[in-house]
């Protein structure tokens, strides 16, 4: 009995997830509310606070996180409905070999966002205590990649643990240090946004916030297929990334209206917070850290065969060498990457909902979808070139079409 325990995959990498390892609700809410806390949703906070006055911010957030929230919220349904992680659907909507283009297309991206969060944990803190010296830089960078690694390596249930720590932790010390900021500002927080030096409008600000997180927001499905129902799933996401999200702008934004920074870290040094605003900024990359570098471990296993739990070790010794890298060199590119993965999102949700038989234990699977494919591609490069309208709005719109095209084509073939 014991040696069969220990084969047991509990994060269930190339299978559906069973009702007896499905977990309730308040611990599927820490996960995703966990996933939301990333310091760089910071940087969105402070451009929206620099091109909208305090309604015009309320609106953006509003306007964006429905929409967000609609595009998770599917997703996150799919996942807990399915009980299939993102790459075990991409299987039965892309095909066996073209769910390879969207397992490589979120392992690139959260390896990426991996190795940049260490370097936003490790060069403000080397910064603070020795003046940013290289060597310091280098020992948090390894650090922070061992424990994050660590826990994104024992899977579901340290990700889990974490985010019990680190969410209630994040949420009150940054909004206690947040409310502090606007009383000790100049004027009420109304006046203080109305000093915003550009014109944003909220249809823009809208954009950024949709923006911000869709791309790690298509991973969804690896966290949700552990909820009870596909209803907890999609409730759990809609919420949690819409207080989340809305937490990390309203942080960057009182962080750039009191100390002309991006980051709570900034306005927590300013009020002689240093110790507790190690602890925030550190646990609010691990929270997202290590969701990414599951996600990662869960798309190199599909493509490469092997355990997820190597792949996790993998990734992370890989964006760990290379975080100050990825952070000074890549963050442009990785911002263009985030437009490429809505398209593998929708193509997921109009796969389950239009043909639920093709996700069924024993459902013949193709080779590969053309019909997604190109879909992923196309949408890809309009969310990239198109000027007008939200990015990955339009990115979707196109993947939806040739996606449903390539489907007709296959219809009128048999």
């Amino acid at each position: 009995m014991s040696n069969e325990t220990a084969k047991v995959d509990i994060d269930y990498t190339n299978e559906q997830v069973p009702q007896s390892a499905r977990r309730g609700f308040w611990k599927m809410f820490m996960i995703m509310m966990g996933f939301t806390f990333f310091s760089a949703s910071m940087w969105v906070g402070q451009k929206l606070a620099e091109g909208l006055d305090f309604w015009q911010f309320l609106g953006a957030l509003l306007f964006g996180g429905a929409l967000l929230g609609a595009y998770t919220g599917a997703l996150g349904y799919v996942g807990g409905d399915s009980g299939l992680s993102l790459d075990n659907l991409a299987i039965r909507s892309f095909g066996r070999y073209g769910s390879y283009l969207p397992s490589a297309m979120i392992s690139f991206t959260q390896m990426g966002w991996f190795g940049v969060g260490l370097a936003m944990f490790a060069i403000p803190v080397a910064t603070q205590l020795l003046g940013g010296d290289k060597l310091v830089e280098y020992i948090l960078v390894a650090v922070a990649g061992i424990c994050m690694t660590a826990s994104a390596y024992r899977g579901i249930k340290s990700l889990t643990i974490i985010s019990f720590i680190a969410v209630p932790c994040v949420a009150i010390l940054g909004t206690i240090a947040m409310v502090m900021a606007v009383m000790q500002g100049n004027g009420s927080i109304i006046e203080q946004f109305a000093v915003s030096t550009t014109d944003l409008g909220i249809v823009g600000g809208a954009g950024l916030v949709i923006g911000s997180f869709v791309s790690g927001g298509t991973a969804t499905p690896n966290f949700t297929r552990f909820s009870k129902s596909g209803k907890m799933g999609c409730i759990i996401s809609v919420v949690a990334f819409f207080i989340g999200n809305s937490l990390m702008f309203s942080f960057g934004a009182v962080s750039s209206i009191f100390v002309g920074g991006n980051d709570i870290f900034d306005v927590m040094l300013k009020l002689n917070l240093f110790y507790a605003a190690i602890l925030v900024l550190g646990l609010n990359i691990w929270t997202t850290n290590d969701n990414a570098l599951y996600s990662v471990g869960l798309g190199l296993a599909n493509i490469f065969k092997m355990k997820k739990s190597t792949m996790v070790l993998v990734a992370g010794l890989i964006g760990t060498v290379m975080a100050e890298w990825l952070y000074y060199n890549f963050c442009g590119f990785l911002n263009i990457l985030n437009c490429t993965l809505p398209p593998v999102g929708i193509i997921l949700v109009v796969a389950y909902f239009t043909n639920r038989k093709a996700f069924a234990d024993g459902a013949e699977i193709k080779n590969v979808n053309w019909g997604a494919v190109i879909g992923v591609i196309a949408g890809a490069v309009v969310a990239n070139f198109m000027t007008w309208g939200v990015p990955s709005i339009n990115g979707m719109v196109v993947a939806t079409l040739c996606y449903l095209a390539g489907c007709l084509i296959d219809l009128r073939k048999e």
